[in-house]
């Protein structure tokens, strides 16, 4: 009895360790997803509680550098809360010392990820970057990311006759665009509703 006992608490001890590990980072995908080399393999983080733009998305490429300059190279100390669909290890991430998560938040890099939210500070975080107009927020009508990739039809919004002349579209992935002089410009998801 006194075995299994032991047995447990070295597990439960084992488990707990491997929760929180440490490893540098050799590569960084987008503003919220890093590479970590751990162990001697390559593992893929997603930063958790937050949804940073997509690549090809306004600040995409901006957020992507702001993570990778505050991660590349460094060492981090990841705190794994889960596994994502994809298989990726998600978890808080700190880059010498630096909350990666709550940095990128703070930086106006990404949006605090409302759907998977444990850490209500990033909110208030969030409204200061905004106040401040920082980093996306700076741009006049932001998309959030998760209405930018949500997939569907493309179809032409409902629009009161001479309310608004042009014709908003939800594209594939999710963002709501419009078309004028045959550029395209990406606009508030609620003008598509």
């Amino acid at each position: 009895m006194r075995f299994w006992f032991t047995l447990g608490l070295l597990l439960l001890a084992l488990q707990a360790q491997a929760g929180e590990w440490s490893g540098k980072v050799v590569g960084v995908s987008d503003g919220d997803t890093i590479t970590v080399m751990h162990d001697g393999v390559a593992e893929r983080i997603r930063l958790a509680d937050i949804d940073a733009p997509e690549k090809a998305q306004s600040f995409g490429n901006q957020s992507k550098m702001s993570l990778s300059g505050l991660c590349f190279g460094k060492q981090a100390q990841v705190e794994t809360m889960t596994m994502d669909r994809y298989g990726r290890t998600v978890g808080r991430v700190r880059c010498d010392g630096v909350d990666a998560n709550a940095e990128q938040i703070r930086r106006g890099m990404a949006w605090a990820y409302r759907q998977y939210l444990t850490d209500q500070s990033l909110l208030t975080m969030e409204t200061e970057a905004k106040s401040a107009r920082r980093g996306l927020w700076g741009d006049s009508d932001p998309v959030p990311p998760w209405d930018y990739r949500h997939g569907g039809k493309p179809s032409t919004a409902n629009t009161a006759p001479g309310s608004d002349p042009n014709q908003y579209h939800l594209g594939p992935r999710g963002g709501c665009y419009t078309i004028t002089n045959g550029e395209t410009h990406y606009v508030s998801h609620s003008k598509c509703r």
